[in-house]
């Protein structure tokens, strides 16, 4: 699966279960930062979209993994089966 595709279907699942709005999300912004300013609670919630999307668990993984949607794509990438 390409990165774009990745990157598009982890911002779709953000957009959807945290309703992070659309046009405030670009694959760069930092997400638990000054940008979206996400929470502990919504990395569970990232951990269990990209579980369920991508079949690749997240649960431990270091928290530069979560940055950004780049960040969790390349994640995504690299364990893939």
């Amino acid at each position: 699966m390409a990165n774009e595709e990745i990157c598009a279907k982890i911002k779709a699942m953000l957009v959807e279960n945290l309703r992070i709005p659309e046009d405030e999300l670009e694959y760069d912004s930092e997400l638990f930062g000054d940008d979206i300013g996400l929470d502990s609670i919504d990395s569970i919630e990232i951990i269990a979209g990209i579980d369920n999307l991508f079949g690749v668990q997240m649960t431990g993984a270091a928290r530069e993994n979560f940055q950004s949607i780049n960040t969790l794509a390349k994640f995504v990438e690299e364990h893939q089966q």
